[in-house]
């Protein structure tokens, strides 16, 4: 049980980080859905920020995770962490002179060739973005979050100053004053996604600023031979992570190169779906920041005695809280909806598709260990790329005809599947206990209750009934499981004390 609550320690530590961080972030889709006057610059957005986490693995490649992997096994960490660190200086610098030179070529992926700052900020970012990977892979492997959390939440903050900085100060005060100070950095002629970038711009650079003494602990000494070990054991990474990325945000694109019409309709498509797409903030939160706590944390579990028994356990309570979170989200939609603009409410028929694929990924995350222990890293990458072989299948035939639904249901089937044969070819190779029957009824009991909600509110559409159907059966579900796995919390500490009255 030790065990289980220092992943709980850590998953709250780099998790409320995370979560604060992501979650500040967030708040600039209401901001952005509510102030941008076109929903298309709201789909621009979407478009390039579709494709720099897809640029990010190939300028990372793997080495976060396999710099986890090497430093949990072997005693000269500093060795580790300079030849992991010097090897994404050089390729950084590489690949952004080539990405650099191919402007063009990022420019007609992303449909944005007219808007040539915004591609060339964005390859700031992921250069900036590149570097600092390393740095904060070291403050987790070092137990160190609090420094971990100031430095994303600082990041963060200052992004959303210098967006709302840009997009409502600057044009008020060239309202009230033409010749305002404001002309020499800002011009109303540009798009206002220009401006959006260049925040996340001066945010990257600030962090890796922060990160100035974990930088500077870096020394030039390079292991040839231990670099080739790492790279044979991320390549398969950079596989998986990009059919990862092709699954979870390459739908984007694909709306805009396979819908039919205009460029600005297809852009408006994007940026309703993109916006729906936030509303699955609460799974993805908290997928986020598991994965900040339990990538080390699995692999430092791994040396000890029994460590599937854990695994198992892990699995059971990541389960139930996104379970419960599906509820939460679906459930008080009522609610949730006015966390975008009202012209995005269109598309709101995918959330409830895109919670339960991101439950499903997350389960996935949960049972990819089983490759990551047992150096079979390829088995993952061939995962991705059947999860990304669905989801381009599924684009291709459905989005002319059915749009953005079309990518929401490409995103389901493509995590369900990635899920079910990490399960099936994990147990084969690396056997975890898994209580998948009882786990799988809790994911049809949620299923159930939502569509129990709506036909409730189908018969009699009333908010204020519907927030109170929402609340009973979000209550009869936290009583059920907490009946049926009574004894299992009664052994968490803090919860425990609650059970064991």
């Amino acid at each position: 049980m030790s065990s289980i609550k220092k992943l709980a320690g850590q998953t709250m530590w780099y998790g409320a980080s995370s979560i604060a961080a992501r979650f500040i972030n967030y708040l600039l889709t209401p901001y952005l859905t509510y102030t941008l006057a076109n929903t298309s610059d709201y789909g621009k957005m979407g478009l390039i920020y579709s494709l720099i986490p897809i640029l990010n693995i190939i300028f990372t490649y793997g080495f976060e995770t396999a710099y986890f992997r090497f430093a949990s096994k072997d005693e000269n960490k500093q060795t580790i962490y300079n030849t992991t660190a010097l090897s994404l200086l050089f390729s950084t610098i590489v690949f952004t002179a080539i990405l650099w030179l191919n402007q063009s070529v990022v420019g007609k992926i992303t449909g944005l060739s007219e808007f040539p700052q915004i591609i060339q900020l964005s390859i700031a970012i992921i250069a900036l973005d590149a570097l600092s990977t390393i740095p904060f892979a070291k403050l987790r492997a070092d137990g160190r979050p609090k420094k971990f959390a100031f430095i994303k939440i600082s990041g963060i903050l200052l992004n959303i100053f210098f967006t709302w900085f840009f997009i409502s100060y600057c044009p008020n005060q060239l309202a009230k004053d033409p010749a305002s100070w404001v002309t020499k950095i800002y011009s109303p002629a540009t798009n206002p996604i220009v401006y959006v970038v260049l925040a996340n711009v001066i945010q990257s650079a600030f962090t890796l600023l922060l990160l100035f003494s974990e930088i500077k602990q870096i020394r030039f000494t390079f292991n040839t031979k231990l670099w080739a070990q790492m790279m044979l054991y991320s390549l398969p990474l950079i596989v998986a992570g990009m059919g990862g990325m092709i699954n979870e945000t390459f739908d984007r694109l694909m709306l805009r190169w396979w819908l039919p019409g205009e460029a600005i309709f297809r852009e408006e498509q994007v940026g309703i779906y993109n916006a729906c797409y936030k509303l699955s903030i609460l799974i993805t939160l908290f997928i986020q920041a598991f994965r900040m706590g339990a990538e080390p944390f699995f692999f430092k579990q791994a040396e000890g005695q029994n460590p599937q028994r854990v695994y198992a356990r892990v699995m059971k309570f990541f389960v139930i809280i996104i379970a419960v979170m599906f509820l939460v989200v679906s459930l008080f939609m009522p609610i949730w909806k006015h966390f975008i603009g009202p012209k995005y409410w269109e598309g709101l028929a995918v959330v409830p598709i895109l919670l339960l694929a991101n439950m499903f990924l997350g389960i996935y995350y949960n049972l990819s260990i089983w490759y990551k222990l047992s150096h079979k890293t390829m088995a993952g990458a061939w995962i991705t790329l059947i999860g990304a072989a669905i989801t381009i299948t599924i684009n291709y035939i459905f989005i002319s005809g059915y749009s953005y639904m079309a990518c929401a249901w490409a995103t389901f089937f493509c995590y369900g599947s990635m899920m079910v044969i990490s399960f099936i070819w994990g147990q084969k190779h690396y056997r975890i206990p898994y209580a998948w029957k009882k786990l799988t009824a809790y994911i049809v009991i949620v299923v159930l209750l939502f569509f129990l909600h709506n036909g409730l509110t189908h018969f009699w559409s009333s908010t204020i009934f519907s927030l109170i159907s929402a609340v009973f059966l979000l209550s009869l579900f936290i009583w059920f499981v907490s009946t049926i796995e009574r004894k299992e919390f009664a052994q968490l500490p803090v919860v425990g004390r609650f059970f064991n009255k």
